[in-house]
């Protein structure tokens, strides 16, 4: 499939003719304080990010209570407690949501079930669905209804079961997909990143993709994700890594964000627009550096034309003489009037 249809989330257009979004991934990292949720938005903010996204969940609709320690963690706790920790108070939503378009930027959430999706709804431009639920389709169904634009991670899962995800969207009439490569890993390894995977769901369903960014490097994914495509950047960031919680440890700090936003825009910019020309920043060394044709001795007119007394040359800051091409051509002739040394040889001295 050929041919990707742009996503519109607030004022930002999502599609390869306008800039990468980049979504500052606060998740859950506001450890259930409310400033530190404030601060978490200032710092995407002032990291140029385009939206910041917080994590909806209830720990009753994620795990059963029974669902034991979790090995990645490295935490000796029930996962249900930690989760049940974590919990985004849905009082908290129109505040973080004013206090996000009060300084620039747009405001997503993950959700993880239908109810958590309702609660959000009248606060967000758009929805996230993380990869570990993209195969259920009774939510993302559920999720598309609502008209919105939907992000979809794509982490565990093959190219078969993000088309089945993606038909599944589709069939409920809303064409509004965004659709993220991801290694659900944490922190992900560099080269299990699979980048060019993103190029692949581009080309297989014809709908703007990014990268979800897992690794712990703040610009290495970030700058590969651009140079192959990526309309959407993902990534986890923390006020510091020392902060207890799951995701403080692979998430980059508030520096390493502005270094992240920036690489993106700098990328963005070394791409270019793909036309090989000479670019007016060369302009002056074309003239100067490039060689023609000069006189090396004076010439008389009448004269001929050797090796001895013409010769390839930079220009400098001199008139240019005829292009390199033309040596064998004047090489056969004489010359029209006298010629002095360091001279460039034109169509009017060449009979």
């Amino acid at each position: 499939m050929t041919g990707v249809r742009d996503v519109q989330i607030g004022d930002a257009t999502i599609g390869d003719s306008h800039p990468c979004f980049v979504i500052a991934e606060a998740g859950s990292n506001h450890n259930g304080s409310l400033e530190q949720a404030h601060q978490l938005i200032d710092v995407a903010a002032e990291a140029g990010a385009d939206a910041v996204k917080f994590q909806v969940f209830r720990a009753d609709r994620l795990y059963p209570k029974s669902a034991g320690v979790s090995e990645y963690l490295k935490l000796d706790r029930p996962i249900y407690e930690i989760i049940a920790e974590l919990e985004l108070p849905p009082a908290w939503l129109p505040e973080l949501a004013r206090h996000s378009r009060d300084r620039g930027l747009g405001f997503l959430a993950s959700v993880f079930d239908e109810e958590s999706a309702d609660l959000v709804d009248p606060y967000v431009e758009a929805f996230k669905i993380a990869s570990y639920e993209l195969t259920q389709i009774p939510l993302l169904e559920h999720v598309a209804a609502k008209g919105k634009p939907v992000i979809v991670s794509t982490g565990t899962a093959e190219l078969a079961e993000v088309g089945a995800s993606v038909a599944a969207f589709r069939a409920t009439g809303n064409a509004d997909l965004v659709v993220l490569q991801c290694t659900a890993a944490y922190p992900a390894p560099i080269s299990s990143l699979n980048v060019r995977a993103l190029a692949t769901l581009k080309t297989a369903f014809g709908l703007p993709t990014g990268l979800s960014d897992h690794s712990r490097d703040p610009i290495i994914a970030a700058v590969a994700a651009v140079a192959v495509g990526a309309n959407v950047i993902e990534k986890h960031f923390t006020l510091s890594n020392s902060l207890p919680g799951p995701d403080h440890r692979f998430a980059v700090e508030p520096d390493e964000l502005r270094l992240l936003v920036r690489a993106v825009r700098d990328a963005e910019s070394a791409l270019g627009h793909g036309v090989k020309t000479a670019d007016p920043v060369e302009y002056e060394l074309r003239q100067f550096a490039r060689r023609s044709i000069f006189a090396v001795k004076d010439i008389r007119s009448g004269e001929e034309f050797t090796r001895d007394n013409v010769a390839i040359l930079r220009n400098g800051s001199l008139a240019a003489g005829l292009d390199p091409v033309r040596l064998s051509e004047v090489l056969a002739r004489r010359a029209l009037r006298d010629i002095p040394a360091e001279t460039g040889i034109i169509e009017a001295d060449v009979a």
